[in-house]
């Protein structure tokens, strides 16, 4: 059984009927005893000529492969031709078989395709997406005099149009309210303790400074009448004269010591005192200081960006800020650049300096040029929780249109990450990988043969090939071998 472009037959019986032969006036398959013809108006073309399925040969009447009635069924990729047994071919016919024998010799060869090889110019671009941001903006941040943490009670919608000292946030004035009532609590109690400690200190010293007086006053009298004669006063007497004198001196001593004492602790008592004072005064300045820093002015005319944070939110009501924090910007907007970003994959060459053409999502026919002007050393994920590896890439414009051009628009951007001239690129699926070297196979007459290259950059579906190919040379598009092996 064979198969040839529409035409199949199944070949058991050695003879035809006459009339069956004539199979290209009919599309439907033929019956002649066990043997079935298919044929239709279908042509081979083999190395540049056009070859019917069906010819029309001379009838003969013995030896050789002939049709009964002047036409016999050619299979034109297998090169014979499907005729009674016992019919003699004529001269035509045995030269047409050769004809048909040579085309379907060189049909083989004529399968591969095949790609010649230029000097080319070779350009690989990257896409990347990302947004316009201003070049120059004054920024926004939270009251750095502010003495603590900053809720935001109102705050100006994200690209609202700003007037000069129009409010922009306002924070929620009840954590400092709070805190000065509390304040001023602490310090009236401040104030009470203190008055307390000086009443104390002063009843403590006098009464101290009483019984010093009284222990003097025993002193002198127990000197001025002292029992040490002998003759008058028992030795009772005098130990006992003496005791009292002692004891109006140890007094004495002892009510100046605890006086000193006394006043010591009373100093110190007021100093605790001062420093409780001091600590409300303290809460309250910071408290009134937070109550005039509940709102924020923009500087002049403009448009308000919001900050994005480390997870892409911008502040809204309710978040808690520090002070200095950063909440927006106020662009210029005759001045933009682009941030944007590219796959990790497909950073390899990204440099400084390379042009760059961008496009506004939204904003059909907008075309923009620039070049690199920064590109970052090491590749981040760009969204949270995402392990995607992005470089970031800042492109400088060549002109600013305030018109067209808004902080904050995505942009699509297409980078030249390479432009070269001269260069052997080659389709992508000319190259096969054998035994780990990378290989073409290259025609030489009517074969091909494996030759080893070196690949340089690639595209998406070009690659540059550095060494084992020449100009002119003509490649196959899909291994020759496998048909081979099949």
């Amino acid at each position: 059984m064979f198969v040839g472009g529409g035409a199949v037959v199944k070949n058991r019986s050695p003879r035809f009927q006459p009339g069956v032969l004539d199979a290209c006036k009919s599309r439907e398959p033929v019956l002649t005893g066990e043997r079935t013809v298919r044929a239709n108006f279908s042509f081979a073309r083999l190395s540049g000529l056009t070859i019917p399925r069906c010819a029309r040969i001379p009838p003969v009447e013995t030896g050789g492969y002939g049709s009964y009635d002047g036409f016999a069924a050619v299979d034109a990729y297998r090169g014979f031709v499907i005729a009674p047994r016992g019919s003699r071919l004529g001269p035509r016919l045995s030269a047409l078989l050769a004809l048909i024998f040579l085309f379907a010799g060189c049909h083989q060869a004529s399968d591969v395709p095949t790609f010649r090889v230029e000097a080319v110019r070779f350009a690989r671009r990257v896409t990347a997406d990302g947004n316009l941001k201003s070049t120059k903006a004054t920024p926004l941040s939270a009251p750095h005099d502010a003495p603590g943490q900053l809720k935001i009670a109102w705050i100006v919608p994200d690209g609202a149009l700003l007037k000069k000292d129009e409010i922009v946030v306002r924070f929620d004035p009840t954590d400092f309210e709070t805190q000065l009532q509390a304040g001023r609590e602490d310090h009236d109690t401040a104030g009470n303790k203190l008055f307390k400690a000086d009443s104390e200190s002063s009843t403590t010293r006098t009464n101290l400074r009483r019984d010093a007086r009284q222990a003097t006053d025993e002193l002198l009298a127990a000197r001025q009448f002292k029992f040490d004669d002998a003759e008058i006063f028992s030795r009772y007497q005098r130990v006992e004269s003496q005791i009292d004198e002692t004891l109006a001196s140890h007094k004495k001593e002892h009510a100046e010591g605890v006086l000193g004492v006394r006043a010591k602790l009373s100093a110190a008592d007021r100093d605790i005192v001062n420093i409780e004072q001091r600590k409300a005064d303290l809460k309250i300045r910071n408290a009134e200081q937070g109550l005039h820093s509940l709102e924020m002015r923009a500087p002049y005319d403009g448009i308000l960006v919001l900050q994005h944070d480390w997870r892409g939110d911008v502040v809204r009501v309710g978040d808690t800020v520090w002070p200095g924090s950063p909440i927006g910007e106020i662009p210029d907007l005759n001045s933009m650049k682009a941030e944007v970003f590219v796959l990790e994959a497909d950073a390899a060459g990204l440099a400084v300096g390379e042009k760059a053409t961008l496009t506004i999502e939204g904003k059909p026919g907008s075309i923009i040029t620039g070049k690199i002007s920064q590109v970052d050393k090491l590749a981040r994920p760009r969204f949270p929780r995402v392990p995607v590896q992005y470089f970031g890439a800042t492109i400088t414009l060549d002109h600013t249109d305030p018109s067209l051009m808004k902080p904050g628009a995505r942009v699509r951007a297409v980078l030249d990450v390479e432009n070269r001239d001269g260069a052997f690129s080659i389709p992508r699926q000319a190259i096969f990988e054998k035994q780990g070297k990378k290989l073409v196979y290259r025609k030489h007459g009517d074969k091909f043969d494996a030759v080893v290259i070196e690949i340089g950059s690639s595209s998406a579906g070009r690659v540059v090939v550095t060494k084992g190919l020449s100009k002119g040379d003509e490649i196959a598009l899909r291994d020759p071998t496998e048909e081979k092996d099949a």
